[in-house]
């Protein structure tokens, strides 16, 4: 994380065509229901605990990048969880892809796509990574394109270009021509050698089914004060506190040439936790907008948040503050149902679409996403004309209701 097709006019195409996989229909609809399922989660999250019902399309997390172009790395137990990730899928007429990358696993994105030779051989690697468990697609997570991500990533300000270059050869691959092809990007078009967002990128257009902005991560333990994790619109907030949403991240990526509808929206089930003070965090006996909090304490997130350690680049991190919707329930922020809890503290903003619980006692205020906020991105997504939405991650909802909300709103059910 750290996260289809050119649906209107490629709809129809894309349900005729023949798939490596075997699976070509994206269910009953030509509108993308995604969601990435993490092999590290699986003890907690079983594929059999999946909405195969509610998804025309999941992918593995992940296969992460290697010094080696030709070899790609799935992680422990991977190519048994792969397999059987692609067997229930299939048997659900349901899509599975490959995320390839991640925070951690784009390290050698850079030197893959950086030769011609290089491109050849990384072409190859994913096709057969692609042959080898029958996916229906690739999904490309690279973070980012000649824009440092974790700290130690190979980088080059020719990047993008280079990327383009892979998909463009990958493409014209017997194998790789039938693959649906995505990429989770950043909420604004991918760095060109100059080091600024790209002003014209048609020529991913043309190669890449759709991307999934990552519509989250947006204000976290980084941020100078506590946002929203996954704003909807942040137009209407103080010029300081507009850091990217997703309406702006839509107009960037059509402003530099990706068609609406193959722009497919990340949506998040989880959210990001902050300490603060209570004289901060409640003023005039209401919760405070963007209140400080402090840094030097950061609170631990639920059982899947990343504990305190040393990255893979060395550096040391304190524990990620994460906390799943499920979480938020299990701490006893929200009810069962999702609503706030007793004695929890609510803060809804419409500005940014987004909700808010804090506890006084613990003094932890959590920017998250419930019922109300996905079906908030659920009516953008239909009234922006978007290819869908793409969920980080299956397992962090809570018996659907966030899945259930977004695909209410944006026409599904």
């Amino acid at each position: 994380m750290k996260p289809l097709s050119k649906l209107c006019s490629l709809g129809v195409a894309l349900l005729a065509a023949s798939r490596i996989g075997g699976v070509a229909s994206l269910a009953s609809t030509s509108q993308v229901a995604s969601t990435w399922w993490t092999s590290w989660h699986a003890s907690d999250f079983p594929v059999s605990k999946l909405s195969w019902s509610k998804y025309n399309r999941v992918i593995y997390a992940f296969a992460e990048t290697t010094s080696d172009v030709h070899t790609l790395d799935l992680g422990d137990s991977g190519k048994k969880l792969l397999t059987e990730l692609v067997s229930a899928a299939h048997a659900h007429g349901v899509q599975v892809a490959v995320s390839v990358g991640g925070w951690t696993g784009s390290r050698y994105y850079s030197t893959a796509v950086a030769s011609p030779a290089n491109r050849t051989a990384f072409v190859k690697t994913v096709t057969t990574l692609a042959t080898t468990y029958h996916l229906d697609g690739i999904d490309f997570d690279w973070e980012y394109p000649a824009n440092q991500g974790i700290g130690c990533n190979t980088i080059s300000r020719n990047d993008t270009s280079n990327f383009l270059a892979f998909l463009q050869l990958l493409r014209k691959d017997p194998i790789g021509k039938n693959l649906t092809l995505s990429a989770a990007t950043g909420i604004g078009p991918f760095y060109n050698a100059k080091g600024e967002q790209s002003r014209n990128i048609k020529g991913f257009a043309e190669v890449l089914d759709y991307i999934e902005v990552m519509n989250y991560d947006i204000w976290g333990s980084w941020s100078e004060s506590v946002g929203p994790n996954s704003p909807l619109n942040d137009t209407c907030a103080p010029p300081e506190d507009q850091q990217g949403s997703a309406v702006s991240a839509v107009q960037a990526w059509t402003a530099a040439g990706m068609p609406r509808n193959q722009i497919v929206l990340g949506v998040a089930a989880y959210g990001h936790s902050f300490r603060v003070a209570k004289s901060d965090a409640i003023v005039d006996g209401k919760m405070a907008a963007y209140p400080p909090f402090n840094a030097s304490d950061p609170p631990t997130g639920d059982a899947w948040d990343d504990a305190a350690g040393t990255d893979e680049c060395g550096n040391y991190n304190g524990p990620g503050g994460l906390i799943d919707f499920w979480g938020l329930m299990k701490f006893g922020y929200l009810t069962s149902k999702g609503d706030a809890a007793e004695g929890i503290s609510y803060r809804y903003d419409g500005c940014t679409q987004t909700p808010y619980v804090y506890n006084a006692t613990t003094e932890v205020m959590v920017a998250f996403d419930n019922a109300q906020s996905f079906a908030a991105k659920g009516k953008f997504i239909k009234s922006a004309g978007l290819g869908g939405f793409a969920m980080w991650e299956a397992g962090g909802d809570s018996d659907d209701i966030l899945l259930n909300a977004v695909r209410s709103a944006a026409g599904y059910l």
